[in-house]
């Protein structure tokens, strides 16, 4: 018995990590999404932290304080045997603030604090997929010092170390209602349940909350720049790969109601005591863009960000307790690179007001047959618009939004481990042949038994398999403060 409920543990921690491009997040500066979230080969004062740590040693300021935060409001379908269910998510709301000071002309230092990485989706209690997750928030929070030198007029190096930190809250359904209602009709067939016991239909009977608090890890952020001439420039920016690792994470069980409760409490009651440990990788980050300055007001941008989650090739689990070492679990993964293009432009309309465009396209590292419903992997296009205004000249006021528009896939799939079907069998050949025992003898019954159990058709493991659509709407206000 504890061997299923440990196995279950860990394909519940199989889908308890947070997937793909739906944990990077790409709007971390409201200046800066108004141009698709350029920035490698911009100059943007403290903001230059995050995109490109070199870029801000070419800031022309004695101090430059800015702080921007934005809203990500993301509505997911999956559509599972001919019927739509939606999301029903609340607002994300990741920040970032900056603050950058001249030591010398060519030598700036500063400290920023943003949220590089983080989820969150409601797919509600009871829906189909609810045995793979029903709602999930992770959080993961960056502390950056950096040092800026401009070695000379055209080439400058950054450097910022990334001091981070996060935390994960999930809830996923522990046993299907399907598997539910037959282990119920079977019982009731050998007479253990009473007839009038209610089947629970597309009510999840019993639910699990894993919660916990990564560790401080540390990473860096080291950029260059150069200025060809005028006109054109080009940078280069690469944040490193840090695994953040839960150490000791908690499992809660919730069950539907008390009938849940009598028929799986004596095995689930088990994970109230079992306490995990795991890693959430935040990959490394390679940044490539060039800048033009065609005319004096009018600044484009592009930028390459290729995303390392080919390190993600599976997920270690491991359990504190020493008596659950044997059933350590190290599933695959096998995540592939992807890459994300922006292209933004910028122009003076007068000395106050500025006016951006952008566009973005985020492909998706996901592998079809590992597709879960926790973040919706999908490739994405992504325009975007934004202003600035200065109604004084030390001070800007910055809004933006971007658009998401997720370009969908069909026949999207995921095994999951049915801890019922695996289960029950055994439960129900052994009752079965205790009461036909004395009646026919041992061999005979344990024929009669097996025949009995095939009927139900329980299995080990299932796959659920939807299609799937996502869009979002993100508007973004900053403020930004120089001298």
């Amino acid at each position: 018995m504890k061997k299923f409920i440990i196995s279950a543990v860990a394909a519940m921690l199989t889908v308890g990590t947070i997937h793909a491009e739906g944990y990077q997040i790409n709007s971390l500066s409201a200046k800066q999404i108004g141009m698709g979230h350029t920035g490698v080969a911009l100059k943007l004062g403290g903001e230059s932290m995050f995109f490109n740590p070199a870029g801000m040693a070419y800031m022309d300021k004695t101090l430059d304080l800015s702080g921007s935060i934005t809203g990500i409001m993301p509505t997911a379908t999956a559509t599972v045997d001919g019927k739509k269910y939606e999301t029903d998510c609340g607002v994300a709301t990741p920040i970032g603030v900056h603050a950058a000071f001249s030591i010398y002309d060519n030598l700036k230092a500063g400290v920023s604090f943003y949220t590089p990485y983080g989820s969150s989706i409601n797919w509600t209690d009871n829906w189909p997929g609810a045995v793979l997750n029903q709602n999930v928030s992770l959080k993961v929070f960056t502390i950056q010092p950096t040092v800026a030198w401009a070695i000379t007029p055209k080439f400058s190096l950054g450097l910022g170390a990334m001091i981070s930190w996060g935390t994960v809250d999930l809830n996923k359904g522990l046993v299907t209602a399907a598997t539910t209602d037959k282990t119920i009709q079977a019982l009731q067939s050998l007479g253990q349940l009473p007839a009038e016991t209610p089947l629970f239909g597309n009510t999840t009977p019993a639910s699990v909350n894993l919660n916990g608090k990564a560790n401080m890890v540390v990473g860096f952020n080291v950029g260059a720049m150069y200025n060809i001439n005028d006109k054109w420039t080009v940078g280069a920016s690469y944040r490193s790969k840090m695994g953040m690792k839960v150490k000791a994470g908690d499992a809660r069980v919730k069950y539907a109601n008390s009938i849940a409760q009598g028929l799986l409490g004596e095995s689930l009651d088990l994970l109230n005591e079992a306490n995990f440990k795991a890693e959430m990788p935040c990959p490394w980050v390679l940044g490539l863009g060039v800048s033009y300055k065609p005319v004096e007001k009018l600044t484009l941008a592009f930028d390459a960000r290729l995303t390392g989650w080919h390190a993600y090739k599976q997920l270690d689990i491991e359990f504190l307790s020493e008596q659950l070492t044997p059933y350590n679990q190290h599933i695959e993964k096998n995540y592939k690179n992807s890459w994300c293009y922006s292209l933004g432009a910028q122009y003076a309309v007068t000395s106050r007001l500025d006016a951006r465009l952008g566009l973005m396209v985020d492909t998706s590292p996901v592998d079809k047959n590992y597709y879960n419903p926790e973040t919706p992997g999908m490739t994405k296009i992504e325009p975007t618009i934004g202003l600035s205004f200065r109604p004084i000249p030390r001070l800007s006021i910055d809004v933006a939004f971007m658009y998401v528009a997720g370009l969908g896939v069909d026949n999207a799939s995921c095994e999951y481990s049915d801890l019922l079907g695996a289960m029950m069998p055994g439960k129900l050949t052994q009752a079965i042949v205790g009461q036909l025992t004395p009646v026919m003898g041992a061999e005979q019954a344990a024929a009669t038994a097996a025949a009995m159990v095939n009927q139900f058709g329980f299995e080990p493991t299932g796959k659920f398999t939807a299609d799937y659509k996502l869009h979002a709407l993100i508007p973004s206000i900053g403020i930004s403060y120089s001298f």
